[in-house]
């Protein structure tokens, strides 16, 4: 636990430094450029919840050495563009553009990721962090997560799960994450939720923030996204960076399930 909580540490302590104008190395939220789009959506997955959501459950979820740590906030499921002004310019449509991504103008590759799409050749640090953050490796989801949203932006491997851990890493240490940290194995208000978000990012803030549920009635918490806009991704987590989404589909009460 003291690992995992040193490395959130060291990150945004880093992203600190650069807020209050010392003079170090770009971050990791500014190195990622983009172009063409409005807003990322950012996409966390509470692990228990989607595990137990499953009627299949991937290895992620079977392998207990792969649920080590997702106790202490969010794991990453991905970080996705919305629609690119040129697919807009020919007539495709959002809900198109968030099904296929990438596929419409890059065929997908047939058989599992794991077998059509190499390793890619990141660097042994952000390696080792993007494994912690990102248990669906296991499974390929980071192969797939940037052959869907981010191959037809020509946006580097490097740069964009860098980014994409950064993100993960800094919405954990903020007050909402520590309030569903918290709250795990019991069930909250959907607007307790909403209100922990706004008290961690700025007020009127909640509709950047969608909750995704399952289960019966759905009350059991999967996920979270949160609408960032493109061109303030490096302003994250500031109140002016966030952009609103769609309303989630969680009930008026939330289960935030555990590990049996």
């Amino acid at each position: 636990m003291i690992r995992h909580c040193f490395r959130r540490i060291s990150r945004l302590g880093l992203l600190a430094l650069v807020w209050s104008g010392v003079a170090i190395a770009e971050t990791p939220l500014a190195r990622l450029d983009a172009e063409g789009f409005d807003h990322y959506t950012l996409a966390l997955t509470w692990h228990a919840g989607f595990c137990a959501s499953r009627s299949s459950p991937p290895r992620e979820c079977r392998d207990p050495s792969l649920r080590e740590g997702t106790d202490l906030g969010f794991v990453l499921h991905g970080l996705w563009p919305s629609l690119p002004e040129r697919l807009a310019e020919r007539g495709v449509e959002r809900r198109e553009w968030w099904r296929d991504g990438c596929f419409i103008e890059q065929p997908r590759a047939e058989g599992s990721f794991c077998r059509a799409h190499p390793p890619f050749a990141l660097s042994d640090s952000l390696d080792a962090e993007l494994n912690e953050a990102m248990p669906g490796r296991a499974s390929c989801l980071e192969r797939y997560q940037y052959a869907k949203h981010a191959a037809c932006f020509a946006m580097p491997e490097e740069d964009y799960f860098a980014a994409s851990v950064a993100l993960v890493e800094a919405v954990n240490a903020s007050a909402f994450g520590g309030f569903v940290t918290l709250n795990q194995g019991g069930e909250v208000a959907r607007n307790d939720l909403i209100e922990a978000f706004e008290s961690a990012f700025g007020d009127a803030t909640g509709r950047a923030l969608r909750l995704e549920c399952d289960g019966r009635g759905n009350r059991l918490l999967t996920e979270v996204r949160i609408g960032i806009d493109a061109e303030r991704l490096d302003a994250f987590p500031d109140a002016d960076s966030l952009v609103s989404l769609g309303r989630g589909d969680c009930a008026t009460r939330v289960r935030i399930v555990t590990f049996d």
